[in-house]
């Protein structure tokens, strides 16, 4: 028996979705975004004048970077405590909406903190907020998953706290917020997205209602994410962001694999982008992946249904469409900081979703295959 969830209460799409904020029923809007973006193109203050149009009394938490970590929640907690929301509203890209989730249930339930939460876990469920995601990235499938990812620095590792009182109860998906992405992050978030599909299609978890989900976000992204990328319609933005949010949809039921646990030991360490180190390890990881005889009967069919010879391949070759690099070496990790730190990398490589890869890992497999994604060596 297997119970399946999809989202929260609901998912708003299409072009001017934000609007949905004028209809919220709260009265105290706590709204948690990034850095200067937000501001800089508009967002933030069209929130504003919808809240202020109905008579909602609102503060702003911004300046959450990417990789946010244990500090920057605590410090929403307290922001929280002082303003006591009814509502809360992140909005961004995956960064602020993670922390966010987490500094939501932390305020509900006091008792809980990054010293005890490891152990004693998440409660399955918030008590009185009402939690909004607003991505204006297309990538990390946040807005309707139960998993917040927060960097635990003492640890040089980013852990993903799970639990269904993370997941949004409004997810809204407005095309309209993702144009003005820069090249970069259009294709590191989009990678991303990938990443979570093709490890969810290659799951030994995988069913029938999730299998539809992630094949057809993978095969919608194969096609509309170079169009998102280089001609930046708000067609294809609009296809990117809904396909990402199906990827989201369909890993939160089923599972990852390693090429995240990998992403979460790198970026733990040295601060690069997520979907950028997915990006990157995705190749590597699908044709180790593909040793196993029932991943390669996956990805035969897939490669069939996208046109093309293999998978594999055609990854590589989307990477390079993006810009992509092709190692971690050539996305500036220097080979004296690699080797240096190479031991905690492996350790680190081996925890998190690299436990539910399709072939089990080991210490020996998990060194050669750091240091072919490392040296490029494919």
């Amino acid at each position: 028996m297997k119970t399946l969830k999809l989202n929260g209460d609901k998912v708003i799409t299409g072009k001017g979705a934000l609007s949905y904020i004028k209809e919220l029923k709260g009265k105290r809007i706590f709204i948690a975004t990034g850095g200067r973006s937000m501001f800089k193109n508009g967002t933030i203050d069209k929130m504003k004048a919808m809240l202020e149009e109905s008579g909602k009394e609102y503060v702003i938490m911004s300046g959450i970077k990417k990789n946010p970590d244990t500090d920057i929640v605590n410090k929403g907690v307290l922001e929280m405590k002082k303003f006591s929301p009814d509502t809360v509203i992140a909005v961004g890209g995956g960064s602020p909406i993670d922390a966010a989730k987490v500094m939501s249930v932390f305020y509900e339930y006091p008792e809980l903190s990054f010293d005890n939460v490891l152990k004693s876990g998440l409660p399955e469920n918030r008590k009185t907020i009402e939690f909004i995601a607003v991505p204006t990235t297309s990538g990390t499938g946040t807005e309707v998953t139960k998993v917040a990812v927060i960097t635990f620095k003492e640890r040089s590792l980013k852990i993903g706290l799970k639990s269904n009182a993370l997941i949004p109860d409004i997810a809204i998906l407005d095309p309209e917020l993702t144009m003005s992405m820069p090249d970069n992050i259009v294709a590191e978030t989009g990678m991303d997205a990938l990443t979570h599909g093709l490890e969810c299609y290659i799951n030994h978890n995988l069913d029938d209602f999730t299998e539809c989900l992630t094949r057809g976000a993978i095969q919608g992204l194969f096609k509309y994410l170079p169009i998102s990328y280089k001609e930046k319609t708000i067609d294809s933005r609009e296809k990117v962001h809904n396909y990402q949010s199906m990827a989201g949809m369909a890993f939160d039921n089923v599972g990852l694999g390693m090429d995240h646990g990998i992403a979460h030991a790198f970026g733990g360490k040295y601060d690069l982008g997520h979907g950028l180190l997915n990006g990157i390890a995705l190749p590597y990881i699908i044709k180790f992946n593909s040793k196993n005889p029932v991943v390669k009967e996956k990805l035969d069919f897939l490669s069939k249904s996208l046109g093309v010879v293999d998978i594999v391949e055609a990854i590589r070759d989307l990477n390079r469409a993006l810009n992509i690099p092709a190692s971690f070496k050539e996305a500036g990790i220097s080979e004296a900081d690699f080797y240096n730190n190479f031991e905690g990398l492996v350790e680190n490589s081996l925890r998190g979703s690299t436990r539910s890869n399709p072939i089990k890992i080991n210490k020996e497999d998990m060194e050669k295959i750091l240091k072919d994604i490392y040296e490029g060596h494919f």
